[in-house]
């Protein structure tokens, strides 16, 4: 919850074996705490913020259906960063567009 650089590596191994295009990113370390990333998509974009002293992560991942429907991808990386994390899910919203 504290090291970015290995969160960016498997992010962007989840980009690569998705097939999902990156344009942009911003990840940003807090003196002696978290983690606050923006990946942009052209897909759309993920986002995930860590409050390691309080054992807390909140992550996004929005992909657009536009072209071709990403729902599997969507719930596959939620997995995956669910694992990562080993989080325990308390609040997941899901949203089709």
């Amino acid at each position: 919850m504290r090291d970015h650089n290995a969160c960016r590596q498997f992010i962007d191994q989840q980009i690569t074996e998705h097939g999902l295009s990156k344009v942009g990113e911003v990840y940003h370390s807090f003196d002696g705490a978290g983690f606050t990333a923006t990946i942009c998509l052209t897909e759309s974009h993920i986002s995930i913020h860590t409050w390691p002293e309080f054992g807390k992560v909140t992550f996004d991942v929005f992909l657009s259906n536009f072209k071709k429907n990403n729902n599997d991808i969507t719930e596959a990386i939620f997995e995956a960063v669910k694992q990562y994390f080993e989080a325990t899910v308390i609040v997941k919203n899901t949203i089709s567009r």
